[in-house]
């Protein structure tokens, strides 16, 4: 996979923030050397954030993220800056643009340098339009996050240079390689339904596959029907890695002493949020008739007769409790920021968001005391393999 075929969700995420008219758009542009974002002399051009996924050498694959002013003022300048905000969710590394016309920190600025600091999210600041006034600096700003920029004139060196120097604090997650030692035989079962897409395999299964390979590791890979005969023709089988809708029939297949998981438990160690997803499964047992149970899902796709989502899952939680549950269903960016009435929410792997998002969707259920629990955990507790799913991990 190339560069720039890297998926969005294992690219770094670099979000530009500011009040309006301080620039932010203007180095987007320059520092990726494309016309990403309106440039105006007019507050509040940029109205949405806009995404684009590309790759800045030598950081390498990212998504820049211009965001709207958030000192926009009216109706919909506070729907625009709560845009701007949840955005943070998201981030990876905080670009703030400061401008040197203006000689202090405006309440707004001072406001969301805090927000980010407390979210302990990497972060640079740039005094733009040190062409037209000079730069000055900001009393209570470290120095050494301060970059001076004319980007007008100015090339983004400097830039690039501060957000270098912030990517080895951001540890490179784990997804599978450290739990076989190198040239082990893996074998990964893919089914091939009606919800596969066609001519090729989903994320998760393409990450587990890559990683696998750079740990010299000899991978089998099949359907559900074939894994007998593959298990019977290699012994050495170290570990059997499955999609989640078939560990029911894969775990009947697997021998007790083959080490067995799923790609959705792997995602949720890979995203940082699997302890947290444990504690979930508990809420399961405990739904009563009547409760309230979000099913989210990080992507948005078209939907199959029988969607695991909307489909499989609901009858999957009916038929482990027993209960009549009522059931809501968000996808994409409609992540909920009220969850207050719901018992339980259950997530998809988040293999399409970054980690960032993830533990931040994770954090918003903990803070308002609604556990949180992925697919495939979910999956292996409906079949009563939980703990041997996770052997591989603990």
């Amino acid at each position: 996979m190339s560069l720039n075929n890297t998926a969005s969700g294992q690219r770094v995420h670099i979000g530009f923030f500011g009040i309006r008219n301080a620039g932010k758009s203007s180095i987007v542009n320059k520092l990726t050397n494309q016309e990403i974002s309106l440039v105006s002399a007019h507050k509040g051009t940029t109205t949405d954030p806009v995404k684009k996924a590309m790759e800045i050498l030598p950081i390498g694959p990212v998504v820049i993220i211009d965001t709207a002013g958030f000192d926009d003022e009216g109706e919909l300048g506070e729907l625009r800056k709560h845009r701007t905000y949840r955005i943070l969710d998201e981030i990876d590394i905080v670009v703030m643009v400061l401008d040197a016309r203006e000689k202090e920190l405006s309440e707004e600025e001072a406001d969301f340098l805090k927000n980010v600091k407390e979210r302990k999210v990497p972060y640079i600041i740039i005094e733009n339009h040190t062409d037209e006034a000079e730069a000055h600096g900001y009393s209570g700003l470290e120095e050494e996050n301060l970059i001076y920029v004319d980007a007008t004139s100015d090339d983004m060196s400097k830039v690039k240079e501060a957000l270098i120097k912030l990517l080895p604090d951001m540890k490179e997650p784990v997804l599978v390689a450290d739990l076989v030692e190198p040239k082990s035989t893996v074998v990964l079962v893919i089914p091939i339904d009606e919800s596969a897409p066609k001519g090729r395999v989903i994320l998760p299964q393409q990450m587990v596959l890559r990683d696998l390979l750079d740990n010299n590791c000899k991978i089998l890979c099949c359907q559900p029907e074939e894994l007998a005969e593959a298990l019977e023709e290699d012994k050495n089988i170290s570990l059997v890695i499955t999609d989640s809708q078939a560990f029911e029939e894969v775990s009947k297949i697997v021998p007790e002493d083959t080490v067995l998981t799923s790609f959705s438990i792997l995602m949720a160690r890979y995203k940082g949020s699997l302890n947290t997803q444990l504690e979930g499964v508990a809420a399961l047992k405990k739904l009563e008739d009547g409760d309230k149970v979000l099913i989210s899902e990080a992507c948005t796709h078209h939907r199959q007769c029988n969607d695991i989502g909307t489909v499989k899952m609901p009858g999957w939680v009916k038929k482990y409790t027993g209960k009549e549950i009522d059931f809501e269903f968000s996808s994409g960016n409609d992540f909920p920021e009220d969850l207050s009435k719901y018992k339980l929410v259950i997530h998809c792997g988040g293999c399409m968001i970054n980690g960032a998002e993830m533990q931040n969707r994770v954090k918003h259920c903990k803070s308002q005391g609604v556990p949180v629990v992925n697919y495939g955990m979910a999956i292996a507790e409906f079949n009563g393999i939980l703990d041997r799913s996770l052997k591989v991990i603990n």
